[in-house]
């Protein structure tokens, strides 16, 4: 159930608990949007959108579980290029190492 915006009967707890999960769609979004590049796509019908967008999530999920899987058992490095000498690695380099293992 879905609380009011407004309701003045919310404990401060449940304004807590309701500000934690709305968090967390927050970052998700975020990352997806920062890593992947996803934008609205405004001349794009409701439900295409719809699906890409959770394509996209459900793929960047796969993408970084099978990553700290990997990770787990031998560091992902960052690329590096005799130009370019990153120090941290970046959701490239996962990408990379799980298309590698793939």
């Amino acid at each position: 159930m879905r609380p009011a915006r407004s309701d003045p009967e919310l404990s401060a707890e449940k304004i807590v608990q309701f500000f934690v999960r709305r968090w967390r769609i927050e970052v998700t979004f975020a990352e997806v949007h920062r890593h992947l590049g996803v934008e609205t796509q405004r001349q794009w019908s409701d439900m295409a959108i719809k699906r890409a967008t959770s394509c996209l999530m459900i793929l960047f999920s796969i993408v970084c579980l099978m990553a700290n899987t990997l990770h787990k058992a031998q560091a992902i490095r960052p690329n590096t290029t005799a130009w370019y000498n990153k120090k941290a690695v970046t959701f490239s380099d996962v990408l990379s190492a799980v298309r590698m293992e793939i």
